[in-house]
C-alpha cells in the first residue's frame, strides 16, 4: 500500500483539471479533440523518448503532428487521407533518413503513434456526436481507473496467484477479478448518478454500461501488460515522470488507449444514451 498516497495525490489533481476541461467542453466542443490531442501527442513523445528517438527530428515530428490533429479530425470524412499523408511521410523518412533510422526504430514509431492516436482519438470520436461529453469522459477515465484500484486494493490484501509475473510482477489473478467486479459495479453506478441526477430527461442503458464494464476491465489489464512488456524489453521503469506514483502519461493512460475505442464500438449496437 505504500504507493496509495502518491497515487491519491495525483487524483486530487488531476480529476479537477478534467472536470475545468469538461465544463468548457460541454460549451465549445472542439476543445476536446485539442485536449485529447495535446495529451495524445505528450503520450507518443514519452513512448519515442523511452528509445531516444524524440530526437530523431524527422521521425518524431510527423508522429507527434499526426497524433495532434487526428484527434481533431477523426469524426470528419477526412481521416483515410491524412492516414495516407501521414503513411506517405513515414515512407519518405524511411528513404531519406535510411541510413540514420534502421527499420526497427521506424517500426517501433509507427506501431506507438497508430496505437495512441487512434486510441486516445477514438473518445473524441464518439464525443463529437454525443448527447453529454461529460458522460462520455466519465465512462472513458472512470471504468480503467475503478478497474485499477479494483485490482491494486483486492490484489494487495487477496493477491496469492500471480497473473503475469515476468511482465508485471505485482498483478494477481485475485486482483484481475477484484477489477473486473469494481469495473461492473461502477459502471452501474455511473449510470444511475446521471440517470437520475444530472441526466433524468433521458434513457440510460445499463445493460451496455455492464457490458462495457465486463469488457474495459480485462482490455485495461491488457493495455497495462502490453506497455509494460515494451518497457521491460527496453528495461524502461516508467515512460516519465510526471504524476507522482504513475509516472509519465503513457503510464497513466495505457489502459485507456485500449478501453476508449471499445465505448465506441458498443455505441454502435447499443447507444449508451436516448432521449425520452
Amino acid at each position: 500500500m505504500k504507493s496509495l498516497k502518491p497515487r491519491l495525490l495525483t487524483a486530487a489533481i488531476g480529476i479537477p483539471i478534467i472536470l475545468i476541461m469538461l465544463f468548457f467542453a460541454e460549451m465549445w466542443t472542439p476543445l476536446v479533440g485539442i485536449v485529447l490531442g495535446i495529451a495524445s501527442s505528450f503520450m507518443v513523445g514519452e513512448y519515442l523518448n523511452a528509445v531516444k528517438l524524440l530526437n530523431k527530428l524527422a521521425l518524431s515530428i510527423p508522429c507527434i503532428l499526426f497524433t495532434f490533429l487526428l484527434s481533431m479530425i477523426i469524426a470528419s470524412k477526412y481521416v483515410f487521407v491524412f492516414l495516407f499523408l501521414f503513411a506517405i511521410a513515414i515512407f519518405f523518412v524511411m528513404i531519406m533518413k535510411h541510413e540514420d533510422i534502421s527499420f526497427t526504430d521506424l517500426s517501433y514509431a509507427i506501431l506507438g503513434t497508430l496505437i495512441i492516436s487512434f486510441g486516445m482519438s477514438s473518445l473524441a470520436s464518439i464525443c463529437s456526436g454525443g448527447y453529454s461529453i461529460t458522460f462520455y469522459f466519465v465512462v472513458a477515465f472512470a471504468l480503467p481507473w475503478m478497474a485499477d484500484a479494483g485490482g491494486f486494493f483486492i490484489g494487495a490484501s487477496m493477491g496469492s496467484h500471480k497473473l503475469c509475473p515476468k511482465i508485471s510482477p505485482k498483478k494477481t489473478v485475485e486482483g484481475a477479478v477484484g477489477g473486473i467486479l469494481f469495473c461492473i459495479l461502477s459502471a452501474v453506478a455511473i449510470g444511475v448518478i446521471f440517470q437520475f441526477c444530472v441526466m433524468p430527461e433521458v434513457s440510460i442503458n445499463f445493460w451496455a454500461l455492464i457490458l462495457i464494464g465486463a469488457i474495459d476491465a480485462p482490455l485495461s489489464i491488457l493495455g497495462d501488460l502490453s506497455f509494460s512488456l515494451i518497457k521491460r524489453n527496453f528495461s524502461i521503469k516508467d515512460y516519465g515522470s510526471i504524476f507522482p506514483g504513475h509516472g509519465g502519461m503513457l503510464d497513466r493512460f495505457d489502459s485507456i488507449i485500449f478501453t476508449a475505442p471499445v465505448l465506441v464500438a458498443v455505441h454502435q449496437f447499443m447507444p449508451f444514451i436516448t432521449l425520452g
